[in-house]
């Protein structure tokens, strides 16, 4: 049975890749890639993977030793005059879904936690909300006792963190309470 998607050939899975990897914000690992690239039903996993194999290999993608794919120069000049060629449905499809990931990407370099053991055997728990220029709005280090609370406060933290923030300035504008 044959293809039943508007990409056709290794070809036009190539052009496509580029055409994702040259609006991603950042280098991105294979899943994302296959993820991004994938949105044609004219499109197989195996044809898929050796078409990004291809790319690297002729040096329009490089692969990081962390495995994340980035383009290059070339990948960008050459995906540049091969894009129109691309179907306008596939090209609408993949500019949706690029721009949806970029917005994780974004959102994920905004919020960060860490955490740290101390020498007394408690945790510092770091956490951290940025503007898009990754100038924080927020920052602080709070010290628990158990990692597992350290690990609690820091996924917390990664889901809602303007839900502190706001607490935070909520806090330091209310009016202190007399007599406690």
């Amino acid at each position: 049975m044959g293809r039943v998607g508007f990409i056709q050939d290794k070809l036009e899975i190539k052009f496509l890749i580029l055409y994702v990897a040259a609006r991603l914000i950042e280098p991105v690992p294979f899943e994302a890639m296959q993820e991004l690239t994938m949105c044609d039903d004219g499109i197989d996993f195996f044809d898929f993977s050796e078409c990004l194999s291809n790319l690297v290999e002729s040096q329009h993608l490089t692969l990081s030793d962390d495995g994340l794919y980035a383009i290059t120069e070339k990948g960008l000049h050459n995906g540049a005059i091969c894009e129109s060629s691309l179907p306008y449905s596939v090209r609408l499809r993949a500019d949706k879904n690029i721009t949806i990931f970029n917005q994780k990407l974004k959102r994920r370099a905004q919020i960060q936690s860490d955490i740290a053991p101390r020498r007394n055997g408690t945790y510092t728990v770091t956490l951290a909300f940025n503007d898009d220029e990754s100038q924080p709005i927020l920052k602080m280090e709070l010290m628990v006792p158990k990692e597992v609370m350290a690990k609690d406060l820091a996924e917390r933290f990664q889901k809602n963190p303007e839900q502190l923030y706001t607490g935070v300035l909520n806090t330091l504008f209310s009016e202190p309470d007399e007599g406690k």
